[in-house]
């Protein structure tokens, strides 16, 4: 049973009305799921993916040790919209592709996500957990005050309840550095706007520390040049149009920036009354310990721990680095046991 695959499907929901008031038409979402849900459907893990990351990158929140990896769970992995695999500025019916493709918020992506859930379970399901990093912890941290009588536990990690003003600058130099290439604003591939957003992206993911002690060789390369020629591969294999969208999202994200709260932040953070799991790591440079400690101690049900690494922002992503993943894993498996 634990050796199961993963299987990646679509479920389509139709035109959807966002936030703004527009519609996006002919919305879908791409999946993972591992496991199968129970006859209660109370078993299911939600999973909310990170920026750039494809499904697959949260495959490894069910390697062997992490606390997920049980055969009574059912962990499903949304794709964000706009990111790519689901409905997305790349994909989105004529009219609504690249630059036409509307602008969405936190609140769209998770409102789209519980259409997702009650399609494919009813109206009766609950979350035992949804989880996350980086802009997937946001999207978690969404579920819990939008929908908490859905939610009993929920996970962040190097994410927040807010783009906080730092994280912000650092978004508008990504964003500046692609517009720069003129093809940005058309259709064809700014291969060159492409290649700074890559450089600028990897000079904030990692500390200082991990380049100083030559840290990426853990990641298979010899010099920084191989690191970089890296994120530029990755980032050459991505849709612009999808980059600008997802991160115009990012930069615009707050939980209490919907109809249901109206930008009264006090009000979101107290709606998230289940146990809230906040684990900022020492060394990120896109969300910033002291932001973290701030949103926990307005959450009544709030774990605050600091992750322990020298590899920046990185060390929250799913696999990437053994001790963080098991300073997490422990984390996890604390939350998983209360009631």
């Amino acid at each position: 049973m634990l050796d199961q695959p993963w299987l990646k499907q679509r479920f389509d929901l139709g035109d959807v009305q966002l936030q703004s008031g527009q519609w996006l038409r002919d919305c879908y979402i791409e999946y993972g799921q591992w496991g199968e849900v129970n006859a209660p459907k109370n078993n299911i893990v939600l999973l909310p993916t990170y920026y750039g990351g494809a499904i697959a990158g949260n495959y490894p929140l069910a390697e062997s040790g992490s606390p997920l990896r049980r055969a009574d769970l059912c962990l499903l992995i949304p794709g964000m919209l706009a990111a790519g695999e689901s409905c997305s500025p790349s994909t989105a019916a004529e009219g609504q592709r690249g630059r036409e493709f509307p602008a969405l918020t936190l609140a769209d992506q998770v409102t789209v996500q519980a259409a997702l859930l009650q399609g494919l379970f009813g109206k009766e399901y609950q979350l035992q957990l949804v989880a996350g990093w980086s802009l997937g912890g946001m999207q978690s941290l969404q579920w819990a005050c939008l929908f908490p009588e859905r939610v009993k536990r929920v996970a962040a990690w190097c994410s927040g309840t807010r783009c906080y003003p730092h994280n912000r600058l650092f978004l508008e130099g990504l964003r500046s550095a692609l517009l720069a290439d003129s093809l940005a604003e058309s259709d064809s591939q700014p291969v060159a706007g492409l290649r700074a957003f890559a450089h600028v992206y990897a000079s904030r993911a990692y500390s200082a520390a991990f380049v100083r002690q030559g840290m990426y060789r853990q990641l298979g390369f010899d010099n920084l040049q191989q690191l970089l020629d890296w994120w530029e591969q990755d980032h050459l294999a991505m849709n612009h149009h999808d980059l600008l969208a997802v991160l115009d999202m990012w930069a615009r994200a707050d939980i209490s920036d919907n109809t249901h709260f109206n930008g009264d932040r006090q009000a979101a953070l107290a709606a998230i009354s289940m146990p809230c799991l906040i684990m900022p790591c020492v060394s990120d440079q896109y969300f910033l310990v002291e932001e973290a400690r701030a949103d926990a101690a307005r959450i009544q049900s709030s774990r605050f721990s600091v992750m322990q690494s020298d590899w920046g922002h990185a060390a929250g992503g799913p696999g990437r680095e053994a001790s963080a993943m098991k300073q997490l894993y422990a984390a996890l498996a604390d939350l998983l046991a209360e009631y």
